[in-house]
């Protein structure tokens, strides 16, 4: 059934239902009256401008293709028509990314997962992380596929090759720590096992919302059992995290205390999770335990190049890149992991542990973008705290920004290694003729 109605009465309808609602139906004959569009546009808003065409009648679909009870123009014109999303529009998934619950639906393929984890009784200081993958994907609202391109990289990630999913959150139980572990390392190793659905890849690649920074552990954990080997860590943070448990005194402490966001590469370390002389700690600026430089020889001991934050006003973005690069090289398998309190508390309030004098946001853009020829393999964005934000959600749009900001590394990498094999095959090729 098609209804045809004029300007003067569309404009009333809109009239009556305040003006330009999101939905707005007149019911006749048991047929629900669509909103008035013109040429694909919204009544009023047409080629013309606002107001133009007035006059003329508009054509409002019923939803019913001449009685015969199919969809006027099938999925894909609705799709065309109802599909588009403003970035102030929609349910909260990273980036507006498909949203699957990937631990419950193994048949859904896809190379790039973005993985909330809201754990946060690990924490030291101030609790409220596991709020930050809800805060760090409502900050993404700006980020769409349509306005995806980064200038810097040459692609857009969310167009490229890679099917990149918002997987949903990992359920972590806040009540046993021992058991959130276990349920953490249970869904790493779930969704690292899965096929990934582009060829070049070998297993998918999962970047996490963090939640506090002890889930690393789980990550580590997983990745060593999946690519079968040690893995390097890039571990951007104010503090160490490779502290001995024994340095957070507690006569109340039990083998479960040990496990906690200040000493879970420790653990990792000590069970062989790391790869021991090819990994780096950057923006260090953290106090140390005791009246000596022993946390320094735990550390060394664990295989970490220490890269401070003030060594950047000496060595410039570009000397950290290099320092980064030399010492992890490009092939290795690698860990990419961000604590937001490596940025200054002044541009990054919302996060457990601050710490004064850190990087801004622009350097560690920079470092990122340098870096982008690592192999890696996972990453994670830690610790951010929204209630401590300000009212901008400064800390959440860094949050997201960063990883923006891994998705296009990932991705080029992809690409890199996609155009590396077909070179391989024909190379092959040729050698057989």
């Amino acid at each position: 059934m098609r209804i045809s109605i004029s300007s003067s009465f569309a404009l009333s309808l809109l009239a009556a239902c305040g003006v330009f609602p999101p939905t707005c139906f007149v019911v006749g004959q048991e047929q629900e009256v669509g909103r008035v569009w013109n040429e694909g546009a919204p009544l009023g808003l047409g080629p013309e401008g606002f107001g133009g065409g007035l006059g003329k009648e508009r054509v409002i679909g019923t939803g019913v293709d001449g009685g015969s009870g199919g969809v006027r123009g099938g999925k894909e014109e609705l799709e065309r028509l109802w599909g588009f999303e403003w970035s102030f529009s929609g349910i909260s998934t990273f980036a507006h990314l498909e949203y699957k619950k990937c631990l419950t639906t193994p048949e859904e393929l896809f190379d790039i997962g973005i993985l909330g984890v809201p754990f946060d009784t690990a924490v030291s200081y101030r609790p409220g992380a596991r709020f930050g993958p809800k805060a760090i994907r409502a900050a993404s609202a700006r980020q769409t596929s349509f306005r995806g391109f980064n200038t810097r990289a040459g692609i857009n990630p969310y167009t490229s090759f890679a099917r990149i999913l918002d997987c949903g959150d990992i359920p972590v139980t806040p009540l046993n720590n021992a058991i959130a572990l276990e349920q953490m390392t249970a869904a790493y190793t779930e969704l690292l096992n899965r096929k990934p659905l582009s060829s070049s890849l070998t297993h998918p690649k999962i970047i996490s919302l963090g939640g506090d920074h002890s889930l690393a552990l789980a990550a580590l954990r997983a990745l060593q059992r999946v690519y079968n080997q040690p893995i390097a860590v890039l571990h951007f943070d104010a503090h160490l995290d490779t502290w001995h448990p024994s340095k957070y005194p507690d006569p109340w402490a039990s083998e479960q205390a040990q496990f906690n966001h200040g000493s879970m590469f420790w653990l990792a370390s000590n069970e062989g999770l790391i790869l021991n002389g090819s990994s780096v700690h950057a923006g260090l600026r953290t106090r140390l335990s005791g009246d000596d430089f022993a946390d320094y020889d735990d550390d060394d001991h664990q295989g970490f190049l220490r890269i401070s934050a003030d060594d950047i006003d000496d060595l410039r973005p570009q000397g950290v890149i290099k320092k980064i690069l030399e010492r992890i090289g490009t092939e290795v398998p690698v860990y990419l992991s961000i604590d937001i309190d490596v940025l200054d508390p002044g541009v990054a309030p919302g996060t457990g542990t601050p710490e004064p004098g850190g990087w801004t946001m622009r350097e560690l853009i920079r470092i990122l973008r340098g870096i982008e020829s690592l192999n890696v393999v996972g990453a994670d964005v830690v610790e951010v705290s929204p209630s401590y934000d300000g009212v901008g959600e400064e800390t959440a749009l860094s949050g997201a920004q960063v990883v923006f900001e891994m998705l296009t590394s990932l991705v080029k990498r992809g690409l890199r290694d996609i155009k590396k094999v077909a070179e391989i095959k024909e190379r092959r090729k040729r050698d057989e003729l």
